[in-house]
């Protein structure tokens, strides 16, 4: 299964934020190193766009012998395009670089449904029921491809699901749900307020690499700690 990694530098309430260091790690490289522990992903690519600032993401890439894809940074609907086809992939999975707890079960976890139930979309977020910041979406890539001509809003070609979700009963959409509703509770990384809290989870927990449920007990026993 391939994995794209969507990722930009030019984040307006975090700007830089994928290369931004916690700790020893840039959140890019900690988002990477989480996908390979699955042992079902055979490729990681990282999706990024064709602006200058971009370059050092590319830098980061062929420092760290990954692969990236360039492409439009309007229109992300496209880059993803042009990426399954170059590879040829029936498949792939879609995790953004604003993630750096991202847990490699889950993504197992959608690998395994998507294979059994043959949908056009496996997806954890239609409804949220997971934290933010564990958001996995698997998807067809010919229903993808086909489905290109239709993306004409500006917010579908940024948020390449959002044209299936909005048109849900075109397409054979399977969501998996947590056992409780914690779509409230944030681990993705979009300002300073976030990067500060992830932090002190890596802090607490000794950059030790955390399953959902130890970030949530841990997430909660930094909340409380605030009150």
């Amino acid at each position: 299964m391939i994995c794209i990694v969507q990722a930009r530098m030019s984040s307006l309430r975090l700007p830089n934020k994928v290369l931004i260091k916690i700790y020893n790690k840039t959140m890019l490289e900690r988002v990477i190193n989480s996908i390979k522990k699955s042992k079902k992903i055979t490729k990681i690519i990282v999706a990024t766009s064709i602006l200058k600032s971009d370059d050092k993401i590319q830098n980061f890439c062929e420092a760290k012998n990954i692969e990236c894809y360039r492409g439009s940074i309007n229109n992300v609907y496209l880059r993803f395009v042009k990426i399954i086809k170059n590879l040829n992939c029936k498949n792939f999975i879609r995790i953004s670089g604003d993630s750096p707890l991202i847990d490699y079960r889950l993504i197992d976890k959608a690998i395994n449904i998507f294979i059994k139930k043959r949908s056009d979309i496996v997806t954890n977020i239609f409804p949220r029921s997971f934290p933010q910041g564990q958001s996995v979406e698997i998807i067809n890539s010919k229903i993808f491809i086909k489905n290109f001509q239709n993306i004409k809003k500006k917010t579908h070609k940024e948020h390449i699901t959002k044209y299936f979700y909005e048109n849900f009963k075109n397409f054979k959409i399977t969501n998996f749900s947590f056992h409780k509703n914690y779509n409230h509770v944030n681990i993705s990384i979009n300002d300073y307020v976030d990067l500060k809290f992830v932090k002190k989870i890596i802090k607490k927990t000794k950059n030790k690499s955390l399953n959902l449920k130890e970030l949530l007990f841990i997430s909660k026993e930094l909340a409380n700690e605030k009150k």
